[in-house]
Formats: C-alpha cells, structure tokens, sequence
C-alpha cells in the first residue's frame, strides 16, 4: 500500500487550470516563440511520444529515486499531456466528460468493456 494519501486536490487542479490558460495563451500567441509553440507546431504525433518519454522517467523516478523527482516528473507529464491534447483539439471539457462517465465503474470493469468493443 502507499505510504500517504495523494492529499488535498486542489493546489493540483488550480494548477493545472493555470498551465492550461498558459498553453492556450502561448499557442494564440504570434509573439515570441516558446517551447510549448514548438511541441504544438511539430503536431501530435510528436507530442505523443513526448508524453510517451515523459511517463517512462516518471516511470523510473517511481521505482527508483525520490519523492522530489517523482514529483518533478509528473509535472512533466501533466504539462506534455496537455500540451498534446492541445495539438489533437481535444478540450479538458471532453476529457473531464470521460473521466464522469467511468465514475462508479470498476476500473477492471471498464478495461474489460474496452477489449470486447
């Protein structure tokens, strides 16, 4: 089992509303160039296997270094997750839309749901 609790969401999800305010603001934007514009101007493809890199460090950080990294690490991958939902247009409304129709379910359920489709 784990060692603590994931703790109080909120700081997490305030966050993320702002990184994703942040994401749209330099991806509208026609000023200076960004790293955020460069991932999105290289398309999904290549943000997906950005996300794919970002959640093997994340990976490894959780099985063998410390809190500090893991954490480090999964604000990588919270950043290139959304920086590649940004490059699909998909919208955090249709992710959160998701996220509510699988509420309730078995997460061993809905994997199975998925193989039999």
């Amino acid at each position: 089992m784990a060692a603590k609790p994931l703790g109080n969401p909120h700081a997490l999800i305030d966050m993320i509303g702002y990184l994703a305010m942040t994401i749209d603001a330099r991806a509208d934007g026609d000023g200076e160039r960004s790293y955020t514009m460069s991932l999105l101007d290289k398309g999904p493809l290549h943000c997906g296997k950005k996300i794919a890199e970002e959640g093997a460090e994340l990976a490894l950080a959780l099985a063998a270094q410390g809190e500090a990294e893991a954490a480090g690490e999964a604000a990588d991958l919270i950043y290139h997750i959304l920086v590649g939902l940004r490059a699909k247009g998909v919208s955090l409304d249709q992710v959160s839309d998701a996220l509510h129709e699988r509420q309730g379910i078995s997460g061993l359920d809905e994997k199975a749901s998925r193989s039999q489709s």
